[in-house]
This record gives structure tokens, C-alpha cells and sequence, in this order.
């Protein structure tokens, strides 16, 4: 995170739009470092530190999103089930996992997008199971356009209460030493969130084979 923290935080002082951009482009695609969630709200600190100006910083993260979101419907519904074949993806979509998704698909549809986008940690698995079960390309643009809205009040709000209550204590958020300060923090919060699923996630795991063998 150092060395990646360090250039990412120079972009965001010197081009803000841009580097909140490519940042939701690299969460939206599943990089554990750059959570899109986090990006989110470093749009809403941002906003309120008066660093970017509201409108179109929305517009941008709006659209990073979008983007990223149908790069991996696109990757699913052109590979198919190869794409978990893929190392990356592989990580990140177990072939088991793959299976029980696409019964959850089948059962609810449109719903699974909807409410799947909102779930740390499934975000990317439901884009990619939505092109591997081929969902209708206008149909998924259409649900994830409406769905990200609410992620992106949900999460800029926060930010912004986040850079008011900095502000109320005297962390003055126009001085761009403090702004990068709050971005390498709020990643680091995020990736240790990441880390700590991805540990209950591989316990639940090895509870569930181990009662498996203990039945047999």
C-alpha cells in the first residue's frame, strides 16, 4: 500500500477527478486495495473539503462505476464458466461459489443485481455470474444504472458527514497534506475490512468441510 497509497494520493491532489476515476475502475473490478465503497465516500470528503465540485464529481464516479461494472458482466458473458478458470478471477469466484450463485440467479433474476450490488464481497461475484448466465445486456445496464444510484448516496453521504465532523474538531480538510492523510486511511480501514471477511470467509470454509467429514 506504500508505494501504490503514495501515487494514488498524488493523483487525488493534483487530479482529483481523474484519480477518483481510475479508482472506481480498479474497486469495480475486484483490486482489494481500492475498494469501490471507499472510493464512495472519499468522493463525499472530497466534496465537502471543497477539493471537487459536487455535480461532477458525481457524474464521474457514477460513470467509473458503471464501467466497471459491465467490464466484468462483458468478461462473464464472453468466457462463460472459463471465465473462473482464470487465476484472478479464480480467487475471486471459486468454482463452488459459481454454482450456488447461479441457482440464486435463476431463482430471483433481476433482484439478484439489485441487491447482490450492496453486499461487500459479492459486488464483483454477482456482475460476473450475470454475463456467465447471459442476462439481457440492456437489462443489466438498466438495473445496475438504478442500483448504483442508491450505493452512491448511501456512501457519498457518508463521506460528507465524515469531512463535516473532521472539520467540527478543527482537521482542517482544505489542506491537501490532511486530504491525503484521510485517503490512505480510509484504504487502509477498507483492506483491513477486506482482509478480516476474507479470514471468516476461509474459517467458515474449513468449519463446513470439517463437519462434512465428521458426518461421513
Amino acid at each position: 500500500m506504500c508505494s501504490g497509497g503514495g501515487d494514488i494520493t498524488e493523483i487525488i491532489g493534483s487530479h482529483p477527478y481523474a484519480g477518483l476515476f481510475v479508482l472506481l475502475i480498479l474497486g469495480g473490478i475486484g483490486v482489494p486495495l481500492f475498494p469501490e465503497d471507499a472510493s464512495f465516500i472519499l468522493c463525499g470528503f472530497l466534496i465537502q473539503a471543497n477539493t471537487v465540485r459536487a455535480i461532477p464529481s458525481l457524474l464521474v464516479i457514477y460513470t467509473g462505476a458503471l464501467i466497471a461494472d459491465i467490464m466484468l458482466y462483458l468478461f462473464g458473458r464472453k468466457y462463460c464458466r472459463m471465465a473462473v478458470c482464470h487465476r484472478w478471477f479464480q480467487k475471486i469466484l471459486p468454482s463452488e461459489r459459481l454454482t450456488a450463485l447461479e441457482e440464486k440467479y435463476k431463482k430471483r433474476g433481476v433482484l439478484f443485481v439489485l441487491f447482490g450490488r450492496h453486499l461487500i464481497g459479492l459486488r464483483v461475484q454477482v456482475f460476473l455470474v450475470s454475463g456467465i448466465m447471459r442476462m439481457h445486456p440492456l437489462k443489466f445496464i438498466l438495473t445496475d444504472a438504478l442500483t448504483v444510484i442508491i450505493t452512491i448516496a448511501v456512501m457519498v453521504s457518508i463521506g460528507y458527514a465524515g469531512g463535516h465532523s473532521l472539520e467540527d474538531i478543527g482537521f482542517y480538510t482544505s489542506n491537501i497534506k490532511h486530504v491525503r492523510y484521510v485517503v490512505i486511511l480510509l484504504f487502509l480501514v477498507f483492506f483491513a475490512g477486506y482482509l478480516a471477511l476474507k479470514y471468516f470467509q476461509s474459517r467458515r470454509k474449513s468449519l463446513n468441510l470439517l463437519q462434512a467429514k465428521e458426518k461421513e
